[in-house]
């Protein structure tokens, strides 16, 4: 038994908008299961595949009030693609960002709801990876989330310092998931997080329990009233561990 990301989940006071933003920004499809929820993935796709971590928005009233602790690097090919994405993504409604990154070959950016992330500079290792280069995740430590994280999924863990850990889908495409050692610590509940899910024919309650043993905690909330199951990793970031699919 295992489970996989499947999407990030993002909260939005204005899904729909924001919705917009991304899918133009990435050049994938919109859809909605229900009012309140926006649905990204690329034209075409067969939900879940590993070649594609979709997006899903989630309209919450509470605006965003620290920096993400989860967010997006996007790919680009060239130097001169860099500049173009950066140009149009400023088109869209997407603002320069400063988090203390100082002289970097990359550029931080930020959603119309202020969601941070990243247009990366060309790197042959994000050349495959379609528009999202990586999901990445503020840590305190990566060599224990690289850990859990690599027992959790079925993943393959490509590099660990202290400093970062990466892994990426076993059958090598999609993007990296990436943890980065920060010096900030988690203070709310994240507004950006993953979702993974088992495969089909996996029992949820045995997943459940196999990712508790691993060192998942339940955050302490009510979960009557949803279908899947909200836990937190070890350094108390939310995950949905979604039904089989």
């Amino acid at each position: 038994m295992t489970t996989r990301l499947v999407q990030i989940n993002m909260k939005a006071q204005d899904d729909s908008a924001l919705g917009r933003f991304w899918a133009e920004a990435l050049g994938w499809g919109v859809d909605s299961e229900g009012p309140g929820v926006t649905n990204l993935e690329p034209v075409g796709f067969a939900y879940p595949d590993p070649s594609a971590v979709c997006i899903d928005l989630v309209a919450r009233p509470e605006p965003k009030t620290v920096k993400n602790r989860v967010h997006v690097d996007l790919a680009t090919t060239s130097t001169a693609h860099q500049a173009e994405l950066v140009a149009r993504l400023k088109d869209l409604g997407a603002t320069l960002a400063d988090v203390g990154q100082g002289d970097v070959p990359w550029t931080v950016m930020a959603d119309p709801e202020g969601n941070e992330f990243c247009v990366l500079d060309p790197r042959p290792a994000h050349q495959d990876t379609g528009p999202i280069a990586a999901v990445v995740v503020d840590c305190a430590d990566p060599r224990e989330m690289a850990r859990f994280w690599g027992q959790a999924m079925d993943w393959t863990v490509h590099e660990v310092t202290d400093d970062r850990a990466t892994m990426r889908s076993a059958k090598g495409v999609g993007p990296y998931l990436e943890f980065v050692r920060t010096p900030d610590t988690k203070s709310v509940w994240n507004r950006v997080h993953l979702d993974v899910s088992p495969y089909p024919g996996d029992d949820l309650e045995a997943e459940k329990a196999r990712l508790r043993a691993l060192g998942a905690t339940d955050p302490g909330i009510d979960q009557s009233a949803i279908h899947w199951t909200v836990l937190a990793d070890p350094e108390g970031n939310e995950f949905c561990l979604l039904s089989p699919r």
